[in-house]
């Protein structure tokens, strides 16, 4: 499965003894999961992708609702949540960061991109 492979080194074995996620991936193919809480910097945060449970730790103050990288964006790729494309990475993302407007260019509903 793809979710395997994007979080590769990233699961810990004792995530599945989390009381409950505090942050939400929908489709495997995700790449951010949105907070159900704040996390604050260098919190560790739960969540599942599928039937796997996995936690990493917050490289940044991510507020309730952003968005957060579960695994590492490069610059010009995609940004992916609940399955579809909603921007690209406009820097390098690491896993844990916040992902919002300063580091992703917008696609979506965009009329000066049309036949781009």
């Amino acid at each position: 499965m793809m979710a395997h492979t994007l979080l590769k080194g990233k699961q810990i074995p004792d995530a599945k003894e989390a009381h409950m996620n505090h942050a939400l991936v929908v489709n495997s193919n995700d790449n951010v999961a949105n907070a159900l809480d704040d996390i604050p910097a260098g919190e560790q945060f739960a969540f599942s992708v599928g039937t796997d449970a996995c936690t990493l730790t917050a490289a940044d103050n991510v507020k309730f609702g952003f968005k957060v990288a579960i695994r590492k964006i490069r610059k010009g790729e995609q940004i992916i949540k609940y399955g579809c494309v909603i921007g690209v990475a406009s820097q390098d993302i690491e896993p844990g960061q916040c992902v919002h407007i300063h580091n992703v260019e917008g696609t979506r509903g965009r009329g000066d991109k049309k036949g781009e």
